[in-house]
């Protein structure tokens, strides 16, 4: 109980209903090894809140950006609502800290899984909508995702963006390497570094090679953001 208070303290969102709160934070493995019982985990909830985050994200990308089409307007919502910005997302809540995972899932790395970071996050907003209604949930989810969105961009297009800078800006080629790999098939963790030529620059890890690239990316980018070498490497 005490972790779901820092929880509550640390989102600003005081739930009525305390139970809300707990199922949100349930991942079914945790459900699974204590016998819950049907729906005690946070699938149900996830499913709700996937639905409220779509619509506050279209209504905050179509009042944001009047001019761009339908197309240009779907394809970003996919960026800012897919599993790797959403997870990115719960960094700034330390949600992992907060889960209740089951022994196996625990002992495998889950508290830093991207999937399951994002399904709980979706979960905590439908529990938010359920428990004080979308104007709550809304202001979650601007609060927490929909905040800073040109660094959320930056992240989530990072490889792209990198890609178009070093093309625009450098006579060498970007490409990536791995730096380390460890852990069994079912739990691997990857350290990737992105390098411009023979000059190395940033690093990511990630449960995927693909993950750990996009975060090198990242890293990258904003070091040569620093260095003045980025472009205009955001909307």
């Amino acid at each position: 109980m005490e972790l779901q208070k820092e929880f509550e303290n640390r989102i600003g969102y005081q739930f009525q209903n305390k139970k809300l709160l707990k199922q949100a934070l349930i991942h079914s493995s945790y459900a699974n090894e204590r016998h819950l019982g049907k729906n005690a985990d946070n699938e149900r909830l996830e499913f709700l809140g996937d639905a409220v985050l779509e619509v506050v994200t279209s209504d905050f990308l179509f009042h944001r950006y009047p001019k761009r089409p339908e197309g240009e307007l779907t394809t970003l919502r996919a960026s800012m609502v897919c599993e790797p910005t959403l997870s990115f997302c719960t960094r700034e809540l330390e949600l992992g800290k907060y889960l209740l995972l089951g022994k196996g899932e625990e002992q495998t790395g889950g508290r830093k899984r991207a999937s399951i970071l994002s399904d709980a996050l979706e979960a905590v907003i439908g529990a938010i909508y359920l428990d004080g209604g979308l104007a709550n949930a809304k202001e979650f989810i601007h609060r927490f995702i929909l905040n800073d969105i040109e660094h959320k961009r930056l992240f989530f297009d990072s490889k792209t963006i990198l890609q178009e800078v070093v093309q625009g800006s450098y006579s060498e080629e970007l490409h990536y390497v791995l730096i380390h790999e460890e852990g069994p098939d079912h739990n691997k963790k990857f350290v990737m570094e992105a390098r411009i030529g023979d000059k190395a620059y940033g690093q990511g890890e990630g449960r995927s090679k693909k993950a750990a690239e996009q975060e090198a990316a990242y890293h990258t980018l904003l070091q040569l953001k620093q260095q003045g070498d980025g472009g205009n490497a955001c909307i």
